[in-house]
């Protein structure tokens, strides 16, 4: 004898139908809505890196030559520029390293350091008042001296301690040795 019973078939209510639907969307929704937030996050990523080399470069402070303005540790952020004036802390290339000091001289200008530190730009004194004790330091060079065209005389602020552009190893840099002018400083939190 065949048996001739066969399952019934269940036939879901509408609201069920409906609710399932509803569940499956959510889930498409869900998970396009997961790629677009990851795709957004790989472009911003992307987009800060490459702002960051090119345009904004992070850089930390190693040693104390620009102390007490900058301390061993500080992160800075820089910004890629050739307008460089009097007085902006800037990171300049030199033989693969990377310096930080304060623009003091710019083209044309006679800069001179007598030997109780103080510095003269123009014949005019300038008033340092990051400079905790002036020096006139390892200076290698003679005053007044003449910034050539197309060049920056750099020093910095602890003149004690710095190698900078009185040394003649250093001298002078040209505009295409700054990485980027210090913007601020994002570390250690707090500091100015």
């Amino acid at each position: 004898m065949q048996d001739n019973h066969q399952e019934p078939i269940i036939v879901p209510s509408e609201e069920q139908v409906e609710s399932e639907l509803n569940r499956i969307r959510y889930r498409k929704k869900f998970f396009r809505t997961l790629l677009n937030t990851v795709a957004v996050l790989i472009v911003v990523a992307a987009a800060a890196v490459l702002v960051s080399t090119i345009f904004m470069p992070v850089i930390q402070v190693s040693g104390d030559s620009m102390s007490p303005t900058l301390n061993d540790g500080d992160i800075l952020v820089t910004f890629n520029t050739d307008h460089i004036e009097y007085g902006d802390l800037c990171c300049v290339s030199w033989q693969n390293k990377m310096l930080l000091k304060r623009v003091i001289g710019l083209p044309g200008d006679t800069v001179s350091i007598r030997e109780d530190g103080s510095v003269y730009v123009n014949g005019t004194l300038l008033d340092e008042p990051y400079v905790i004790e002036k020096s006139i330091g390892d200076c290698e060079i003679s005053f007044p001296y003449a910034v050539p065209d197309n060049q920056i005389f750099i020093l910095g602020d602890n003149r004690i301690r710095s190698v900078d552009s009185r040394n003649k190893d250093i001298g002078s840099i040209t505009k295409e040795q700054i990485i980027g002018k210090v913007l601020f400083r994002i570390w250690p939190l707090g500091s100015s």
